[in-house]
């Protein structure tokens, strides 16, 4: 499909800079299958599920991925700023450096004191493989010491990062660090929340998928089928396999909040629509076309024009369904992007 069959007018005042607060208290946009929209707000949520349905979370932790060092070669030094976005191994990341055109294999990048890596890799777009000088625990006590919060370009092209995005760029219930990018539907989700969702009879789990820093590059390709999505590390365990294969036995539905939580429970699902045990990475990418095998609906902010994720809630709800809702957000005020408002999509049930 053409990439600019996904593309619409965003007005600049639309993206949020920072989240609502309180967190719970964010606009919810409900999109069903085919009736009309209807405006909330997140703390509506349980209004629209039924007692035994499940909201699958991703569990990751976001941690400071952002470097700044030194790009050392002889007696010559010059800055250079890195976006880590996959770990390869306990001493190795796959990261975007800027600039990247003068940067060559065999360079040593130093950070800090007795913190250094070594460019063992160039890769396109500006991507490199960097193995550090030390390993596991150490190397990430040496990564929490230098780095800082990745902020998404959109925000972080008009502010600094600060203390408040430490909390704010986190949720409640992150707790397997590794992603370089926060599951941002996630953000929404407060105490409160949880005991009204609780109350109602919903069920709670969770995954873990470590989000990358590709989720925020642009697809240059002029066709999808040109595209190529970079794979993040995710996993499912045997028992959460089972408790969401009895959701769907029982006839409840299967939401899950965010496209990263959707983009691995897809991963983990045969043709037949049983969710299986899945530890490593995935690099799914889904467009209009796709049968979704394991979810029902899915709770997510809004997106990029032009990008994977509003891709993703097309094949879901339709192309011409979501620049609807989309429009109707934009007229409505909704924020949109990491920090902005919320949407639920529920297709129809077959």
């Amino acid at each position: 499909m053409r990439v600019d069959s996904f593309d619409f007018d965003l007005p600049q005042h639309c993206i949020a800079l920072r989240p609502h607060n309180p967190r719970d208290e964010a606009k919810l946009l409900f999109v069903p299958g085919e009736e009309p929209f209807q405006d909330h707000s997140v703390l509506d949520l349980p209004a629209f599920l039924e007692p035994g349905d499940a909201l699958v979370f991703n569990d990751t932790k976001v941690i400071p991925a952002e470097l700044s060092g030194d790009r050392v070669r002889g007696d010559i030094r010059a800055g250079i700023h890195f976006n880590l976005h996959k770990r390869e191994d306990l001493s190795t990341w796959r990261a975007f450096a800027r600039p990247a055109k003068k940067i060559q294999l065999g360079d040593v990048i130093e950070f800090g004191p007795d913190f250094s890596a070594d460019v063992t890799e160039k890769g396109d777009a500006g991507e490199v493989c960097l193995r550090f000088n030390c390993d596991g625990p150490a190397l990430d006590r040496a990564i929490a010491t230098v780095g800082h919060i990745p902020l998404p370009p959109y925000i972080a092209s008009k502010r600094a990062e600060d203390e408040k995005d430490k909390a704010d760029y986190q949720t409640i219930y992150a707790r397997e660090e590794g992603a370089v990018a926060a599951p941002t539907a996630g953000l929404h989700f407060t105490d409160r929340l949880f005991e009204k969702l609780d109350a109602h009879g919903i069920e709670r789990h969770f995954a873990t998928l470590h989000v990358g820093a590709g989720t925020f590059l642009p697809v240059k390709a002029d066709d999808t089928d040109d595209h190529k999505m970079h794979s993040e590390w995710g996993e499912i365990s045997p028992e959460l396999a089972t408790s969401l294969n009895a959701v769907h036995e029982r006839g409840n539905r299967i939401i899950a909040v965010g496209t990263t939580s959707l983009r691995l429970l897809e991963s983990a699902t045969g043709k037949d629509g049983i969710i299986r045990p899945f530890c490593g990475d995935t690099d799914i990418f889904i467009t209009p076309g796709y049968t979704f095998r394991a979810i029902d609906g899915l709770m997510t902010n809004f997106h990029l024009p032009k990008s994977t994720l509003f891709m993703l809630v097309s094949a879901l709800m339709g192309r011409e369904r979501m620049q609807a809702a989309y429009a109707h957000a934009i007229e409505g005020g909704y924020r949109f992007y990491s920090y902005g408002d919320s949407s639920l999509l529920l297709p129809n049930r077959d």
